[in-house]
């Protein structure tokens, strides 16, 4: 199996995040990407560098302003106010369909949802490689491989069209779906990233091109909170095309494997003819979100039950944080979706 990866994901390095009225050290480090590539590692797959495919991918699905915004807020905000470690928004925009304003302080509100993506003059390099590292996952698969794995830092999936939030900025994951499905594919995203992938969910609300589907902690009770409840299944052509399975906090394996089950019976009813899956290794028992209780043995179970389904899969790194068995989850996920295809 390619693993992808571009080393100029690391310059993206937060170090600002509000928890309970207090500046927190922000969860998504650089040194998640040596643990990841440790567990690249010890699956037995082969490194292989992201290419640069220009910015036609991104804006597929990505506003112009909201492009633009990520790649020069940083400076345009510092020219106004001195010295900046990083953009942070002090408001957040109430109503996205009133009046876009081009000040700096306004921008940093429309297009964040939170306080979690702080933009520093390194941030969009990273981001920019981050899904260029998707989309050369995509073209593996358009060149003949049956599986490939884009270790994309930082994630993507809670990214709206124009929105950030939840440490995502592009949203990585339906960006490759995009691209597949421009080539003549019929994708499903599936995503199994403890929290709901809500900006996923919001950009293909309305469609009927590309089947999202998302397990996840029941969002009564969890991050993103706003999006993720079963009964949110798509609008106008996207009516059907939206599959939600909230999950009941400190559920296990098989609570999961039987969920998911559901989930692969649902992919292939849309008849896929590909699967990108929001690869998320947070549902781990030892995630510091403790959101779920999925054990290392059961990400290879998982990856056995996907490929299960004959079809070519890309997996896009998404959640999964610092602790001890980060690199083996994503080993043990990997190691077994290489030896199922």
């Amino acid at each position: 199996m390619k693993a992808i990866f571009d080393d100029r994901q690391r310059r993206h390095d937060p170090q600002f995040r509000l928890l309970d009225g207090k500046i927190i050290e922000n969860p998504d480090r650089p040194a998640r990407v040596d643990v990841l590539l440790d567990g690249v590692a010890r699956a037995g797959c082969a490194l292989t560098p992201a290419q640069d495919h220009g910015i036609a991918p991104i804006s597929a699905l990505h506003t112009p302003r909201y492009i633009d915004f990520l790649r020069t807020i940083h400076a345009r905000r510092s020219a106004l106010v001195g010295d900046l470690p990083e953009v942070v928004p002090s408001r957040t925009c109430p109503d996205r369909s009133m009046n876009y304003s081009y000040d700096t302080e306004a921008l940093m509100a429309f297009h964040n949802a939170d306080t979690s993506c702080p933009i520093s003059a390194q941030s969009w390099e990273a981001i920019y490689w981050s899904a260029q590292t998707a989309v050369t996952g995509a073209k593996a698969l358009l060149s003949g491989d049956k599986t490939a794995y884009a270790l994309c830092r930082p994630s993507g999936h809670h990214a709206y069209a124009e929105l950030a939030g939840g440490f995502c900025f592009l949203n990585n994951s339906g960006i490759a779906a995009e691209h597949l499905r421009q080539a003549g594919h019929r994708p499903a995203i599936l995503d199994i990233d403890v929290h709901h992938g809500n900006g996923t969910q919001g950009i293909f609300y309305d469609r009927d091109d590309v089947l999202t589907v998302s397990l996840h902690v029941d969002p009564a009770e969890f991050y993103p909170f706003f999006a993720g409840a079963a009964c949110e299944t798509g609008q106008g052509r996207g009516a059907g095309f939206n599959l939600n399975l909230p999950l009941a906090r400190g559920q296990g394996d098989a609570d999961y494997l039987a969920t998911l089950d559901r989930a692969l019976a649902h992919i292939d009813a849309f008849g896929a003819s590909v699967i990108v899956v929001a690869l998320g290794l947070d549902a781990h028992e030892g995630d510091p979100f403790q959101g779920l209780k999925v054990t290392t043995d059961g990400f290879a179970a998982i990856a056995r039950a996907i490929a299960s389904l004959g079809l070519p899969v890309l997996n896009v790194q998404e959640g999964g944080y610092m602790q001890p068995a980060l690199g083996d989850n994503l080993a043990s996920y990997l190691g077994a979706m290489a030896a199922a295809v």
